[in-house]
């Protein structure tokens, strides 16, 4: 496994700019849990050198650095773009993305320590936007309190994108966080259809048990929005599944729904197409047209799924999200240019 090879940079450290490895190979412990949630996960915990990640100037992503304090996710979704990533650690993108968890055991001090810094200037922090940081593995390890806790110190604006109901057991401290700075929260939710949750999702909780969280956290005070990702082409995205899915949003409270179409970027790919061919092969052909350009649908497919979901959600009295509003940007801070967003987490 290769861990000190990889390159990210701390832009408050003494060598700001310069590439580091971002874990140091002798700090690394194996460990597996003889549990019934964990049986037959690995989790190497390792001591990061660096938390606060530079989103490359090319990404479609409406922030520009994230946290993330886990690699790797039981979530197990088998259309995660995040599955490329565990190929630089010579680790396999298919069933040991979902069962080889990289744990940053000390991501907590170590934003603690960068959010002081003199040269940080208090940008946006956006989490789960790679792998979910409110996965299973969080109820053990227990990263998300002293992760929040620390922006909430510093007033630091952030937002966070989950599938896990997990986050709920921090609701206290999201409250707290949100008297003194800009939070927002994102639940993904791309189908409420049972049989398609258990055979993509298998590792998240179910999607009603999602649609709770947003209640839960509207309840509470917290706006939340919900992204409708993936819709699946051919699986979950009949006018009916919509209809019902844009129906269960409404009613949960949500404060926004924004389409997504499925991409499969390399990688993910892969492992999807792999899992269409033995559970639904009479798609193959069908995908292989509808993705022959790339990683994303045509431009017709995603209007068109964007157009039936907006127009649901003003029957059922929930509007659009637009770029940017999870985040309840402050005065002052660099607009947002406008166009629709491809998130990069599903």
């Amino acid at each position: 496994m290769r861990w000190d090879h990889l390159a990210g940079s701390d832009p408050t450290g003494p060598g700001a700019g310069r590439p580091a490895a971002l874990f140091d190979a002798d700090a690394v412990v194996t460990r597996t849990f003889d549990t019934p949630e964990f049986r037959g996960v690995t989790f190497h915990e390792v001591r990061a050198r660096s938390i606060v990640n530079r989103v490359p100037g090319v990404s479609r992503m409406p922030f520009e650095w994230t946290v993330n304090p886990y690699r790797g996710c039981t979530h197990a979704c088998v259309y995660c773009f995040a599955r490329k990533t565990h190929s630089y650690l010579d680790l396999d993108t298919g069933l040991g993305f979902d069962s080889q968890i990289v744990v940053k055991v000390n991501a907590p001090e170590l934003l603690r320590r960068h959010l002081a810094s003199a040269r940080w200037q208090g940008a946006h922090i956006a989490m789960g936007t790679n792998v979910d940081c409110y996965q299973r593995a969080e109820g053990r390890y227990r990263l998300m309190p002293g992760i929040i806790e620390a922006l909430r110190d510093r007033a630091n604006p952030f937002s966070i994108l989950t599938k896990g109901t997990l986050i709920l057991r921090d609701l206290e401290l999201l409250r707290q966080a949100s008297e003194v700075t800009h939070v927002g929260v994102c639940v993904s939710v791309g189908f409420t259809d049972h049989a398609l949750w258990r055979t993509v999702e298998p590792g998240t909780p179910a999607p009603e048990r999602r649609l709770d969280v947003v209640r839960a956290l509207t309840d509470a005070g917290i706006g939340c929005g919900v992204l409708m990702a993936p819709v699946v082409p051919f699986l979950g995205d009949h006018p009916d599944q919509l209809r019902a899915t844009v129906r269960a949003i409404a009613a949960s409270g949500a404060t926004s729904v924004t389409p997504l179409v499925l991409h499969l970027r390399p990688g993910a790919r892969e492992w999807y197409m792999a899992w269409l061919a033995e559970h639904h092969p009479q798609l193959v052909r069908r995908y292989e047209r509808l993705y022959a350009e790339g990683a994303y649908a045509p431009k017709w497919y995603q209007r068109r799924i964007t157009r039936q979901v907006h127009d649901l959600a003003a029957e059922f009295g929930i509007g659009p999200a637009h770029r940017g509003a999870a985040r309840r940007i402050p005065p002052g801070e660099r607009p947002l240019p406008a166009g629709p967003t491809q998130l990069t987490l599903l």
